[in-house]
């Protein structure tokens, strides 16, 4: 290798390429086991602290034999360390991966600290330099045809030595790549500069990739993964979200910390880094800014469909940008461009957070093309295209995304408006306590009917029922009403942890690592260090993200609302931060499971709908409506 490896920043964000130069192979896969035909396939490890290598793969390959160059190329211990594609954990098969895709690699015992710098590689079968350009798609979609364009762009200008800049803003690391003529033309993200990840530039350190993030449902390093999928969800282009796609790019501007000051006084280095990038939409405001009431109907409906569709946890005024649509002041003709998608899709479904749901157009009936729109989604046919499109994505997400669009044709159906399905899957407070949702009180009753389907169907019916009155005391909780009829109509959070303690002795001594059985296998994190993060994580909620704050504190083993539990000593890892704790948790059903819950849901939903809709008759006229919409 080259000597420079031994600086301190290349250390700590190596990149090599094994084998034949890389390029050779392309694959053009729709399918995710597909990769059997292809000789070579690349693709790029990353591990736990950022570090990225690229290497190609051929068909004797495995996933000990990757293990083991990167144990040459990092001194990474492979015993104490497994290989991740998304929710999979890679043993000898490699067949499922895709050309061109991201893997992350894990410590599942012995935890070292994220900031702790990578070992530089010092295998003599290494490759002295990566043989790919300064900027690659990962993946080779048709959908992604402009983010190709922008590929092009941003190479020719890093040729002729125009260097991105840096954005100030935002908690995450974020840089404005340009054209040979100096203009932004996208905005790039990498996923270890994320919010709590081991290279952010801003100080919010302290996780592994891979572990809980800012959300407690989000993993460190997955936000780029989001960005690409509400962009991929946008058919047509119907709420306008900017094209966006996954790279793998390489310059000297990334931020790497240092691991002992976590500053950048180093010499700059080329680095390597998994990245989602976004094309750049030159804008006037952002909705902060700019008089809400002077939006169009339409433009706002759009961006809440698709919001409703992601279950958006994020979607406040700084991420949707307001663009002039022609030079009459500020109350003008306006296009809104909605961005930010990295919270969306959460593991787990917790309260998400709709800027437009007090907006006087989210009132506003939906035309007769908003319901050809909705009434033509397909969750399915989204769920498949999204496993093709972006492998790694985690089940549990797609499930999420099944339910919520579900939820969305029926409701837009019956004919609730924006702000009323807004509402529904809103959380709210009652008395000092947080209650859930109204769709989650669906989905508490589904689980709560299957099992109790369970129990009846058990030769130990009789004997074992109290055991398996889903940790609810019915004494203490009445069966759940939806709507808000009264404010005892909803279970408060705080009485399902309460019910959940009980379970902390049956639990005790099981072992889970993972994601409510998402099978990551991430292993278990320093207790001390997830408080730190969850009160800077509950900090971060109440300034940057304008969230609502839980005053409810959750702490030893639960058992979830899908019937999984873990240890005390091996808490999962949606246990590890105490914010915005979901109860509705899907990745612990098997498929199975998952089907008797859908029928269950769809059931349930029809008088849930009904009954929103007859309180919202009968309730006094809200004042939603202003004189000023632009339809």
């Amino acid at each position: 290798m080259s000597r420079n490896l031994d600086s301190p920043v290349q250390t700590q964000m190596a990149v090599a390429a094994f084998k034949s130069p890389i390029g050779s192979g392309e694959y053009h896969g729709t399918n995710r086991l597909e990769g059997k035909a292809s000789c070579r396939r690349r693709v790029f490890v990353q591990t736990e602290t950022g570090c990225v290598l690229g290497m190609e793969l051929d068909r004797s390959d495995n996933a000990h034999t990757v293990k083991r160059r990167l144990q040459i190329a990092l001194n990474f211990p492979i015993e104490e360390s497994s290989l991740t594609f998304g929710d999979m954990i890679l043993k000898n098969d490699l067949s499922v991966i895709r050309n061109d895709f991201p893997l992350l690699l894990t410590r599942n015992l012995m935890h070292r600290s994220s900031s702790t710098p990578c070992l530089s590689p010092t295998g003599r079968d290494i490759q002295q330099k990566d043989h790919s350009g300064p900027i690659e798609l990962l993946g080779h979609s048709n959908r992604f045809a402009k983010a190709k364009q922008l590929v092009k762009e941003i190479a020719k200008a890093i040729k002729n030595g125009v260097d991105p800049i840096p954005v100030h803003g935002g908690l995450g690391g974020a840089y404005y790549f340009r054209n040979v003529r100096g203009e932004s033309v996208a905005i790039v993200k990498p996923t270890d500069e994320e919010p709590f990840a081991p290279n952010n530039p801003k100080g919010f350190v302290g996780k592994a990739l891979g572990q809980p993030g800012l959300k407690c449902s989000v993993r460190v390093g997955e936000t780029g993964y989001r960005e690409v999928a509400a962009y991929l969800l946008d058919y047509d282009h119907f709420a306008n979200v900017p094209p966006t796609a996954l790279v793998k790019i390489t310059h000297s501007i990334f931020n790497v910390n240092d691991g002992v000051k976590a500053n950048k006084t180093q010499s700059k280095k080329l680095v390597s880094k998994i990245a989602s990038m976004q094309q750049y939409i030159p804008h006037d405001f952002d909705a902060s800014d700019h008089g809400t009431s002077s939006f169009p109907v339409s433009a706002v409906h759009r961006i809440g469909i698709l919001d409703i569709r992601i279950f958006n946890t994020d979607r406040h005024a700084g991420n949707l940008l307001v663009r002039k649509l022609d030079d009459v002041g500020r109350f003008g003709q306006v296009e809104l461009i909605p961005i930010d998608h990295g919270l969306c899709l959460p593991e787990s479904l917790e309260d998400p957070y709709f800027e437009w749901i007090h907006w006087p157009q989210s009132s506003i009936p939906f035309s007769e093309d908003e319901l050809e729109y909705i009434k033509n989604l397909d969750p399915v046919r989204d769920s498949a295209m999204l496993r093709s499109e972006l492998p790694m994505i985690r089940e549990a997400c797609l499930r999420v995304l099944l339910l919520c669009t579900i939820f969305l044709k029926e409701a837009a159906a019956y004919g609730l408006c924006l702000a009323e399905i807004g509402e529904m899957m809103s959380r709210e407070f009652r008395s000092g306590e947080e209650e859930p949702s109204e769709l989650e009180a669906i989905c508490i009753e589904a689980r709560k009917l299957i099992i109790a389907e369970e129990v009846l169907l058990s030769p130990k019916a009789e004997s074992d029922f109290d055991e398996f009155q889903f940790d609810i005391d019915y004494e203490d909780l009445m069966p759940i009403q939806f709507g808000f009829g009264s404010v005892n109509g909803r279970i408060p959070l705080s009485k399902l942890d309460e019910c959940s303690d009980e379970e902390e002795e049956e639990s005790e001594g099981e072992e889970k690592a993972g994601w409510g059985g998402g099978g990551s296998g991430g292993g278990v994190s320093n207790l001390a260090n997830e408080n730190r993060v969850s009160k800077l994580s509950m900090s971060l909620k109440s300034t940057s993200l304008g969230k609502k704050i839980s005053n409810q504190k959750f702490d030893g083993a639960k058992r979830d609302l899908t019937g999984s539990s873990s240890s005390s000593g091996h808490r999962s890892a949606s246990e590890q931060l105490s914010t915005s704790v979901g109860f509705v948790k899907l990745a612990g059903m098997n498929e199975e499971e998952w089907a008797m819950f859908l029928e269950k849901f769809e059931e349930l939903l029809f008088p849930a709908i009904a009954k929103r809709k007859s309180i919202t008759l009968g309730q006094w006229q809200r004042q939603r409506l202003g004189t000023s919409c632009q339809f």
